[in-house]
């Protein structure tokens, strides 16, 4: 079976507020994308890699893979507009005998190899996998008008997606292909809407996406320790 996986790195941070594009930004001395890579650089399961990087990034990308060695990444191509743009332009140019596709956020530096190995190997015998973990905090349905809380949720019944995710590929092309006018926030969502049974797998509350000063804050000090 042939693994390849799509690391969409193309945003640009905003919310980080740093002088540097996202994938760029310094974490424990390396950039934060290299952290990522380096991880699939590791996994055993992972045949090759697709890098998806903003089109203003992309010789820079090339420079930092050639730099830290990183020899499974084997093409960089221009993100989209959107995430989901982002990974269809990776789907495009993945390998016609890739069987299994692994779509893992680049701001995710902190997954582990097991993670990646153990949500693969479910996915053999499903369609799709998604990584995930229980939501721990009371969760409450706000009115955006007037920020009156209208229902509290069930957290015992709440999930916190994560990535990897990982699909069959002709289930995942199949989805960015018939996906709908509405703005999807992961592959899983595209994919739930055909219809398919989406399996979740316990994942790792270090598993975090780096989008604030604080989610930086917090990964410097889980990479500090903690060898993935």
């Amino acid at each position: 079976m042939k693994i390849q996986a799509i690391i969409p790195t193309a945003g640009i941070g905003k919310r980080l507020k740093a002088s540097l594009p996202k994938p760029f930004i310094e974490l424990c001395g390396k950039p934060l994308c290299v952290h990522t890579l380096e991880v699939f650089e590791r996994s055993p399961v992972i045949e090759s890699v697709v890098l998806v990087g903003h089109a203003d990034n992309l010789f820079e990308l090339g420079n930092i893979v050639k730099q830290y060695q990183l020899r499974k990444v084997v093409k960089i191509v221009a993100g989209g507009e959107t995430r989901c743009q982002s990974v269809s332009n990776g789907l495009a140019v993945l390998d016609e005998d890739t069987d299994v596709v692994v779509v893992h956020d680049g701001a995710r530096p902190l997954v582990s190899v097991k993670t990646i190995t153990d949500a693969v190997a479910l996915c053999r015998d499903l369609e799709a996998v998604v990584v995930a973990v229980p939501v721990k905090s009371t969760v409450k349905k706000i009115n955006k008008k007037n920020l009156l809380v209208e229902e509290t949720l069930d957290r015992e019944g709440l999930w916190e997606i994560q990535t990897p995710q990982v699909f069959k590929k002709d289930i995942l092309i199949k989805a960015h292909e018939q996906k709908k006018e509405y703005v999807s926030t992961d592959d899983a969502m595209m994919v739930e809407q055909l219809g398919v049974g989406v399996k979740v797998l316990l994942g790792d509350y270090r598993n975090i996406k780096i989008t604030t000063q604080e989610d930086l804050t917090i990964a410097e000090a889980f990479c500090g320790f903690w060898k993935v």
